[in-house]
């Protein structure tokens, strides 16, 4: 997918330096020569006009692969947030260099999101959620583990490092370092924990504008709503412990600390859009420190990357056009269907639920959104300004429009129209606010998924992860929400109890998963994604041998089908994953590892101990005594 997105980058690129080209080099007033020269250089009879997904992509990608330009500009594109930090004297400009910067994108020291409100999903609200840390998660702050101290020392050159690059004098940089930790600490020491925030009953917390300006009174609250152009209507509190940690720094902390904090807040969000020397020292810390990749990417894959995050509509329409075919879709269609399908054969005849849970969860399954490829109504970008002239400060106008474009969802009916992911993600997801799952166009290639493979193939990789999605709404935390996105209990007290017992089995399964010597899976953290695992290996199987009775699946280089099948999976979710990055994931990832989401469903299917020929206790064949089903 990389690959793709850089061709057509490359090309819009051209086309519009082309023009830009062709503009300066025709007097003005000469019309008919600039089109000729126009047409000449790009080969098109004229130039994508401003707006347009072409001159976006094609402009943003030009600018930022222009790393000497980015380089001479230093940090000035950022000055005016600077200086307006620079500025702050007292607790209401604090307050407006917050709104501002939130605005920006700085998500510090909390952030808003856009989301379905959980009890009446039809409506968006405004969501208050934890933020403004800079390392991973609230242990690296709190744990004493010899890893963690180290991750703080670290962490704390890094703050000190980026200080000094921005020209502060050394021993000023490590003061300014100490003072971005111990606010941070003291946020994170307020924050659930990542296993908590799986649990949407801990972070249901709605109130009134009122009753928020009473939880943290230090912050005018309509004020910010205001100017942030929020409708001011009554928000989720994700975690109110939280909030009164900050309204304390808000009422406690020096301005003076507050100017550092939100300096380093400021230069830690567009790090990699700044100098070499800015992105090379993020790198340092983030990637080759705590994720261990052992050099930075190429500038190409930072500037795809970036294209996509900020403008994945625009980039999106060229790369379904160019890698999306009609008949794609249409398979991948069939593909959801044929294993919906066979979720709803599997809670028509699961033994253990009663008559009236199942009827729920029928009437779940039943308006389920499926959206595959691409969104029905792209994005047209509207007042956002991008240009050659400045990949900052082309990063900086596209954050901020994303930003503004999200929270002007808020106050409004839910638009279940929206994407979450970009079309070229090679990703997919389940909501269940919106009761939705979403399959880009990304995810949707070779090898998880090829038109021209066989079945057993494509139900073994991409058939798979589709079932993932389905489960998702019936796992530990999808199940909470019901058929309209509300979060609402819709079990018989025995039928939830039996459920509970049967995802306890896989939270101590993956208990027992070790990356290494005193470290392990925290089962309950990875417990949603490993019920998915274990449901969508199941289902994709019964959807592929309901296939087979269509179209007889042939033995490919001595492998039979159900073996091709479980191949298949292993070839697409089998990743390396670096020590380094292994040990974040078992930290805060609620996904395990890639070869425990191989070996740990499989391992419980009776289906792969007979392609096999397993033996009850051997590796992938669990005893029965310790197998786990859930669906």
């Amino acid at each position: 997918v990389r690959t793709q997105l850089k061709e057509i980058l490359e090309t819009a690129a051209r086309d519009t330096a082309a023009h830009d080209t062709a503009t300066h080099n025709t007097p003005a007033h000469d019309t008919t020569a600039h089109n000729t020269t126009a047409h000449a250089a790009t080969g098109h009879d004229s130039a994508p006009p401003k707006g347009a997904p072409e001159q976006l992509i094609g402009d943003f990608y030009g600018a930022c692969m222009d790393e000497s330009a980015v380089n001479k500009a230093g940090l000035q594109p950022l000055e005016p947030l600077l200086q307006q930090i620079a500025a702050i004297r007292t607790r209401a400009d604090l307050q407006g260099a917050i709104d501002h910067l939130q605005s920006m994108g700085v998500r510090a020291p909390f952030n808003v999101r856009a989301e379905p409100d959980y009890h009446d999903p039809a409506m968006t609200l405004a969501e208050l959620r934890a933020s403004g840390l800079g390392l991973p998660d609230r242990d690296y702050y709190l744990k004493t583990e010899a890893r963690f101290g180290e991750a703080r020392r670290k962490y704390r050159a890094h703050v000190a490092h980026m200080f000094a690059l921005a020209g502060v004098a050394d021993e000023q940089a490590r003061e300014a370092a100490g003072t971005v930790f111990r606010m941070e600490k003291q946020l994170a020491a307020a924050s659930l924990d990542n296993v908590a925030l799986r649990d949407p009953q801990a972070t249901d917390h709605r109130m009134s504008v009122a009753e928020l300006q009473k939880l943290a009174p230090a912050l005018d609250w309509t004020r910010y709503f205001a100017e942030a152009g929020i409708a001011s209507t009554a928000p989720n509190v994700e975690e109110p412990k939280f909030l009164r940690a900050v309204d304390q720094l808000l009422r406690d902390a020096p301005i003076a600390d507050w100017q550092v904090y939100l300096r380093w807040q400021l230069l830690h969000t567009f790090a990699e859009a700044l100098p070499a020397a800015f992105a090379q020292e993020n790198y340092a810390f983030y990637d080759a420190y705590l994720a261990g990749t052992p050099q930075r990417k190429p500038r190409w894959k930072y500037c795809t990357q970036q294209v996509d995050d900020l403008l994945g509509d625009a980039l999106g329409r060229k790369y379904v056009e160019k890698h999306f075919s009609s008949e794609a879709k249409r398979q991948a269609q069939i593909l959801v269907r044929n294993i919906v399908a066979a979720m709803h054969d599997t809670l028509a005849t699961v033994s253990w639920m009663s008559a009236e849970t199942r009827r729920e969860a029928q009437a779940k399954l039943a308006s389920l959104d499926l959206k595959i490829g691409y969104p029905d109504k792209w994005k047209d970008y509207a007042g956002l300004d991008v240009s050659r002239g400045s990949h900052e400060r082309n990063v900086i106008a596209a954050t901020a429009w994303n930003v503004k474009d999200e929270w002007g969802l808020i106050g409004k009916p839910t638009d279940r129209r929206r994407w979450e992911m970009t079309p070229p993600t090679s990703d997919a997801y389940y909501n269940p606010g919106r009761n939705e799952i979403v399959f880009p166009a990304g995810i949707l290639q070779p090898p998880g998924f090829d038109p021209k493979a066989v079945d057993a193939a494509n139900y073994g990789a991409i058939g798979i992860v589709i079932g993932h999605e389905i489960s998702h709404g019936f796992d530990d935390e999808g199940a909470r929400f019901d058929a309209t996105g509300r979060l609402r209990n819709w079990w018989q007290p025995q039928d939830l109890a039996r459920f509970q017992e049967k995802t306890a089995c896989v939270a101590r399964q993956f208990d027992g998963y070790f990356i290494e010597p005193g470290i392990h899976h925290n089962g309950r953290l990875v417990l949603g994604e490993s019920i998915a695992d274990l449901a969508g290996a199941k289902l994709a199987y019964l959807a592929f041998q309901k296939a087979r009775k269509q179209r007889p699946s042939p033995v490919v280089n001595g492998f039979t089908p159900d073996q091709q099948f479980f191949i298949a999976w292993g070839q697409w979710r089998g990743d390396e994953i670096r020590p380094e990055t292994q040990r974040l994931m078992v930290q805060s990832d609620p996904h395990p590892v890639a070869q425990f989401r191989v070996i740990g469903p499989l391992s419980n299917l009776p289906q792969f101990s007979a392609a096999f020929g397993c033996k009850e206790g051997e590796p992938m064949s669990r005893p029965l005594a310790d197998r786990c089903e859930v669906w």
